[in-house]
């Protein structure tokens, strides 16, 4: 029996592989295992693991990384990751190590996962976001990678520029549609009493650090903040940054901006992907820099406001409203949003992530590399380059 280890270190990413863990479970050629790290296992991030434990789901190893927000404490987080998870994998012994997604950890734990020689199948490369340090980090994981999973054709394309073969490359959509589309939700009245807020007129906001753009972090979140206190028609409910650098100087903006507007106003550590998905249903939009706006929400005919380049380059629904993290801005991308004009539209839009079977797709795919006899070892692929008309052009 063949074992692939799936690795999670956030809410998001979790909510992402839900659906994968069940469909690799539902083989019995395959032992799945769970390897739980990160911000899942900090009560500062709300201790997620206890989400994944209510799941039903019990990680064969929880390893302990993260040390603080600054520079040089996510330095020696990725240091604990190459040395702790490293070891934890050089006792699960897997045949196959599931990463999705682009963050610093993902990063030191693929490098770990590359000198104990285990193939990596990585989710969702291909992608742009130039605005974050995700975006290196995800090449990266590219490269260190055997098998890839990708969201759209034009990301699968740029993998294959990369170098990986085309034979190993698929264009599976995204599981956070699938789980849009599938998962069952709280109705509205349960949300409200689970989170004691209401839904009524509520923007469902998640503002990130944009590490590429130091400095600039509170500067820009108040923008977004100062636009939202003068739209006092909106109830906010803010889910709370992830663990990326200066993530505690945004949360202190927020604790402020909270503490002044608590009657329309709350924050939260994580919903849930349950929560998290029931809130955007239930929301008047999703406002911030969270990738889930653009994967998610127009599948679920939801408006959504991207803020600033933290998500600059992905593809995007028309239905997404682009602006920069200017008060202005983004005030006329709420008058926008609430709009009729643009609200009938919502109703037509087309999300370029969603795709059919997209779990059972991947999980296909894995058990195929099993089956598979051929050298794991990795070559370059070279496009062929040929010149036409004084332009270059190139052919796979």
């Amino acid at each position: 029996m063949k074992k692939v280890c799936v690795v999670t270190t956030t809410r998001a990413e979790y909510g992402l592989l839900r659906p994968l863990l069940c469909r690799l479970r539902e083989n019995r050629e395959i032992k799945t295992q769970l390897l739980v790290t990160g911000a899942h296992l900090e009560r500062a991030y709300g201790e997620t693991v206890q989400e994944i434990l209510k799941d039903g789901y019990s990680p064969d190893l929880c390893v302990p990384i993260i040390m603080d927000d600054s520079p040089l404490g996510i330095l020696k987080t990725m240091g604990n990751a190459v040395q702790y998870v490293g070891e934890a994998l050089r006792t699960l012994q897997p045949d196959l190590l599931v990463l999705l997604g682009d963050r610093y950890e993902t990063l030191a734990i693929a490098s770990a996962a590359v000198v104990l020689g285990l193939p990596i199948a990585h989710l969702y490369g291909g992608e742009v976001t130039s605005g974050a340090f995700d975006e290196m980090f995800r090449h990266a994981v590219t490269k260190l990678s055997y098998l890839h999973f990708t969201a759209t054709d034009e990301y699968r394309n740029r993998v294959i520029q990369m170098g990986e073969s085309p034979d190993r490359v698929f264009k599976v959509g995204s599981l956070g549609v699938e789980n849009v589309l599938n998962t069952e939700l709280l109705s509205r009245e349960e949300l409200e009493r689970q989170i004691d807020f209401s839904m009524n007129n509520t923007l469902l906001a998640t503002y990130h650090p944009v590490t590429m753009e130091t400095g600039a972090q509170a500067e820009q979140f108040r923008e977004l903040l100062e636009a939202l206190r003068e739209k006092s028609e909106y109830r906010v409910l803010f889910t709370r940054p992830n663990a990326d650098t200066y993530r505690n100087e945004l949360n202190t903006v927020l604790d402020e901006f909270v503490d002044k507007f608590s009657h329309r106003v709350m924050a939260i550590d994580s919903l849930g992907v349950i929560g998290y998905l029931s809130a955007m249903k239930y929301s008047a939009g999703i406002i911030g820099n969270s990738s889930s706006g653009i994967i998610e929400a127009p599948s679920m005919h939801i408006g959504v406001i991207n803020i600033g380049n933290r998500q600059k380059g992905r593809i995007s629904a028309e239905s997404v409203i682009h602006c920069s993290p200017k008060k202005d801005e983004i005030i006329a991308a709420l008058n926008r949003l609430g709009s009729t004009e643009y609200k009938e539209k919502l109703q037509l839009v087309k999300n370029p992530y969603e795709s059919e079977g997209t779990s059972s797709n991947i999980a296909m795919r894995i058990a195929q590399f099993f089956d598979d006899c051929a050298s794991k070892q990795k070559t370059f692929y070279d496009l062929d380059f040929m010149q036409i008309d004084g332009e270059t052009e190139c052919e796979g």
